[in-house]
């Protein structure tokens, strides 16, 4: 279990590293910190005129969140499972996620096969597994490590 105030310094560390970032980078962004679940949320917004929209695809946000996720963990020895949202990234990566589910379930359908979607992140795996469910099928996790991967079946 995670301290408040550990999960203040992880904020803190992560929110230096990706201000660092920007900053070498020159682009513009407000932080915002949020702890939730025992994690801690950063979020990186701007208006419409900045050049945030560089570094916002969902694959770019994942590798600065690991970058970050590392930057904690050089200087508390710990992991960190920080979430990061750039300019929205979280919610195209959901949509993301939505279609493939989407499109996995009509190829299950069509195939009477399960279905073996590729690895990815726990927490992308998570709400894989909540939309799964919402749609009325079964989905569980196999593998192990970087292997680790969904695989949905008819109920």
């Amino acid at each position: 279990m995670t301290s408040e105030q550990e999960l203040e310094q992880e904020g803190e560390i992560a929110a230096d590293f990706i201000e660092e970032f920007l900053d070498v980078a020159d682009l513009d962004g407000d932080l915002d910190i949020e702890f939730r679940q025992e994690r801690v949320y950063i979020s990186v917004s701007s208006d419409e005129k900045s050049n945030l929209g560089t570094v916002s695809k969902p694959e770019t946000v994942e590798a600065l969140q690991e970058l970050a996720r590392l930057a904690v963990q050089a200087k508390t020895g710990e992991m960190s499972r920080l979430i990061l949202d750039v300019g929205g990234s979280r919610a195209a990566k959901t949509e993301q996620l939505r279609k493939l589910v989407e499109r996995t379930i009509e190829k299950l359908e069509d195939t009477d096969e399960d279905q073996h979607l590729k690895p990815m992140s726990s927490y992308d795996r998570k709400q894989v597994h909540d939309m799964v469910g919402e749609a009325g099928f079964v989905s569980e996790s196999e593998g192990v490590g970087k292997d680790r991967h969904i695989v949905i079946r008819k109920p």
